[in-house]
């Protein structure tokens, strides 16, 4: 009887382990999603900036004050 007492107890822990394991990889493809947005938008930043004038603040020969 000692195993029929510990196989429901057993087969929870997996289930519960199995549900930790399926919400840790919902928070991470969210992340992932957000990391892949903001490197596309920075990107697309930088597109954008290459094809305007060179700010005169990047300049080095220049002290800002």
């Amino acid at each position: 009887m000692a195993d029929g007492d510990k196989n429901p107890s057993e087969n929870e822990t997996i289930l519960m382990a199995l549900d930790q394991i399926s919400q840790t990889i919902d928070v991470m493809t969210s992340v992932v999603g957000r990391l892949r947005t903001y490197v596309e938008r920075r990107e697309a930043a930088a597109t954008s900036d290459t094809t305007k004038e060179p700010k005169a603040d990047l300049q080095s020969d220049r002290i800002l004050h």
